[in-house]
């Protein structure tokens, strides 16, 4: 299969036709360049008064080697620079505990903000999720902050539902975090009808209903 051809036809779908997708091959100049994204938009977010979730400095390139060799770790590159990225990971054992093999876990979605055109956040979830269903699963999971509101809300605007809530998750490089659950059943999936095994299911949450994103 030609990775770069088939998401370069599917950032042209969604409008991004200018973006190109590949695998993180493990180079130094591909690391440097994921701890630049997330450096930055760690800075972005304590600019914004959005604290607690990440610092500059937390993850260095050996995370994300050790991420592409146990998992995939997608670059979005446009005008010749790295403009987005995330990771990709076929288990979750920390936030959802043991699971069956039905799901894609999507972390760190990572957009650079002065040089990504508008919409390149949606455009590399929605490569991330053509993915997973390559890969024959039939759902997309992620988590965010407990508490962060416009991130839940644009993961709900994305298609994402809330099923339930994750105290004490392990942080590489600081203390154990509470998150919100998030997962999307992919195109002509059915939705699970009950409970994760071992987690808590969500609870009504009326700040997150009717949040448009921000």
């Amino acid at each position: 299969m030609n990775e770069t051809r088939l998401y370069q036809d599917d950032a042209s779908r969604f409008g991004g036709g200018g973006t190109r997708f590949r695998r993180v091959a493990g180079t130094d100049t591909d690391l440097a360049a994921l701890v630049r994204l997330r450096d930055e938009a760690a800075r972005w977010m304590l600019a914004r008064g959005i604290t607690g979730q990440w610092r500059p400095g937390e993850l260095d390139s050996d995370h994300f080697r050790r991420v592409a060799e146990h998992g995939e770790v997608w670059l979005a590159e446009a005008g010749g620079r790295v403009v987005g990225a995330w990771e990709l990971w076929w288990e979750d054992e920390d936030a959802w505990g043991p699971q069956a093999p039905v799901a894609g876990y999507v972390h760190r979605l990572m957009v650079d903000r002065e040089a990504a055109a508008p919409g390149t956040g949606r455009l590399l979830l929605r490569a991330a999720e053509r993915r997973v269903a390559e890969a024959g699963r039939d759902l997309v999971r992620l988590d965010c902050l407990a508490g962060n509101a416009r991130l839940t809300a644009y993961y709900l605007d994305a298609g994402y539902r809330v099923v339930g809530h994750k105290a004490g998750k392990p942080q590489p490089g600081g203390a154990p975090k509470a998150f919100t659950l998030l997962e999307k059943a992919l195109p002509g999936k059915a939705l699970p009808g009950k409970a994760l095994p071992g987690m808590r299911p969500a609870e009504k949450e009326p700040a997150e209903k009717g949040l448009s994103r921000g």
